[in-house]
């Protein structure tokens, strides 16, 4: 075969080849967007590459030109580069899905974050609001042995806020166990048709919004939002995107589009363990924080609310900002 044959015959695979190794990172970065997507070339990619070489062969057996043997071998060299580099390692993988990874994710799922929020901080909010104005209204929401016990915990004289005995680290590990056993009820919970995962929003902010309403009036609120301020970054926003994992699976269920029901399950539950993953880790560190730094009662009320700040502002910038305009592999 002349080589004006050769090259017209595969001058289009060579080409779409150059293009794709020349924009794979912007690929990358679209399929970062839309988490869970695969680009078509790389799945085709080592099939395509081995055909390459095959060509680099022929061209260097049959003594064709030296510029097309020379194009033909360095886009083979980008080729290999791009198949056989070095798999990051793991302890880099997970940095890269709690930096990038899980706050993209997160903006993928915008409207059921913000359903989920609205379903958390307005009854919460309400509630504050009502038991400022009728006082009483805290019987109605809980019982006398729970407000006795939130008086006791949050007392001004108390040496520890928050709790009444145990160490640091016992309380370390009931944290963490409390706290992630309520975000995995909230995501499981979308398993019906997303109205358990309502009812778990609706009733953990209820619940917080009077507790802090009836605290704040009875005068016991200094130390409870020193005791709250600080893990509550990570530990409200954590449970407001479990809420919006489970608030997408049920929006799976009860509205699959033009895929089979059962297929768009298993996608929401691939995006909601995933969103699990960073969740577990926003409440590792709540845990930390409340067990090690928000109980304690006697540090001033303007360094807790100087470090709430700056962890609110942190934990907002992260979901806001990571991952934007990275082109980490999904």
């Amino acid at each position: 075969m002349k080589q004006e044959q050769f090259v017209a015959r595969h001058q289009q695979e060579w080409h779409d080849l150059e293009q794709w190794l020349q924009h794979r990172a912007g690929a990358s970065r679209r399929r970062r967007r839309r988490p869970g997507a695969e680009e078509a070339g790389d799945v085709s990619f080592p099939q395509r590459y081995r055909r390459l070489c095959q060509q680099l062969a022929l061209a260097r057996e049959r003594g064709y030109s030296p510029q097309l043997v020379q194009r033909l071998q360095q886009l083979m060299q980008h080729g290999h580069g791009v198949l056989y580099r070095t798999p990051p390692t793991r302890w880099r993988r997970a940095l890269e899905f709690l930096v990038a990874d899980f706050p993209l994710l997160v903006r993928s799922q915008a409207r059921s974050m913000w359903a989920a929020l609205a379903m958390f901080a307005v009854p919460a909010l309400a509630c504050f609001v009502l038991v400022q104005v009728y006082p009483d209204s805290i019987h109605l929401l809980m019982d006398n042995g729970q407000i006795a016990e939130m008086e006791r915990m949050y007392d001004p004289s108390a040496e520890r806020l928050g709790r009444d005995s145990g160490t640091d680290w016992m309380m370390f590990g009931y944290y963490i166990m409390n706290n992630i056993s309520i975000a995995l009820r909230t995501f499981a919970s979308g398993l019906l048709a997303g109205l358990g995962t309502l009812l778990v929003l609706l009733f953990n902010g209820i619940t917080i919004g009077a507790v802090a309403g009836h605290l704040q009036h009875i005068g016991h609120g200094g130390p409870f939002w020193r005791f709250v301020a600080g893990h509550g970054a990570f530990e409200l926003t954590a449970i407001v995107i479990a809420g919006g994992a489970g608030l997408q699976l049920g929006m799976k269920l009860l509205a699959p589009g033009r895929r089979r029901r059962v297929d768009a399950l298993v996608e929401g539950g691939r995006i909601g363990a995933r969103l699990c993953l960073g969740v577990a880790f926003m409440l590792l560190l709540a845990a930390f924080v409340e067990a090690f730094w928000s109980s304690i009662a006697d540090i001033p009320a303007a360094v807790k609310f100087s470090v709430a700040g700056v962890l609110w502002a942190g934990v907002l910038l992260w979901l806001w900002r990571g991952g934007r305009g990275g082109g980490h592999a999904d």
